[in-house]
């Protein structure tokens, strides 16, 4: 069984941003990019900090908005337009999830598409869709995606199961995979909460995707001998063994499920590693493209 762990991978990308980095500060050009948090939800603010503490490590320009949990629409938005108006600003990230009286779709709608290096923009979602690598890709796709690469994972013609349907994910993942260049041409399943009978599909998958949200969901009668499991989740359980009473777990049950996979991705150490590592390189890339490199 071979560990597919993100933090090698995610230092490769940050040496490629490093150089393309360099060639932008050679130009006269620095990357910025602008988080917004609204709220005092301690998981966003503690992937908000880690962002921000990258942008620096990185030499980037880093803005860190921080909004109440009573904030309006209309401030929120009013936020959104100057962010898109500022030119030392390159990528736009709105941390998710929001407040429940907060419209996420307008928000997202709102954002320039050519900042919008979360992905979720309606034309950056299109170019997705199109094979137009002119348009980014959400972070965390992209992340699960660079890891089968880096790792020498093959994916074409293989049958790759993704639960969760989520477009932050789920969908966001199927359009990469199923699209053509190093890391897809692969026959997709896409899996959710009401797919019936969901062991017998997953164990078909010759790469399994876990990315429903419940911890430790997918056990070893999800996964066929030798898949490659890919596992998105991020949970947060009780543990009195732990410091602080609680420790992270995925959707998979690893310790039940590594034994059958040919490689598998731990949780921590896994794919989060990734998602921060390709927001910095869409904010990079962004830049570019404003530069016209």
């Amino acid at each position: 069984m071979k560990l597919i762990e993100g933090a090698p991978i995610a230092e490769l990308v940050y040496r490629e941003c490093l150089v393309s980095f360099e060639e932008l500060k050679a130009a006269g050009f620095l990357p910025g990019l602008a988080v917004v948090l609204v709220g005092d939800d301690p998981a966003s603010k503690a992937y908000v900090a880690s962002k921000d503490r990258k942008c620096r490590e990185l030499g980037m320009h880093s803005v860190k908005i921080e909004k109440p949990e009573n904030s309006t629409q209309e401030e929120l938005l009013a936020v959104i337009d100057e962010l898109n108006a500022d030119e030392a600003i390159h990528g736009i990230l709105v941390q998710m999830p929001l407040p429940r009286h907060l419209d996420e779709e307008e928000i997202i709608r709102r954002i320039d598409p050519g900042k919008d290096v979360d992905g979720l923009h309606p034309v950056n979602l299109g170019k997705l869709a199109m094979d137009d690598s002119s348009g980014f890709a959400p972070c965390t796709p992209s992340g699960c995606q660079r890891m089968l690469i880096e790792s020498g994972i093959d994916t074409v013609g293989k049958h790759v199961v993704i639960v969760g349907r989520s477009l932050l994910v789920g969908k966001s993942l199927a359009l990469l995979m199923m699209g053509k260049g190093k890391g897809a041409n692969a026959t997709v399943t896409v899996a959710h909460s009401r797919t019936k009978d969901l062991p017998s599909l997953t164990r078909q998958a010759d790469i399994l995707v876990a990315a429903i949200g419940i911890p430790r969901f997918i056990g070893p009668e999800h996964v066929k001998d030798g898949a490659v499991v890919i596992d998105v989740g991020i949970n947060r359980i009780d543990d009195a063994n732990s410091r602080g009473g609680t420790r992270l777990v995925g959707d998979v049950d690893f310790d039940r499920v590594a034994g059958k996979c040919e490689a598998i991705t731990p949780v921590p150490g896994g794919v989060g590693r990734m998602t921060i590592a390709m927001l910095m390189a869409n904010t990079i890339r962004a830049c570019r493209q404003k530069a016209g490199l």
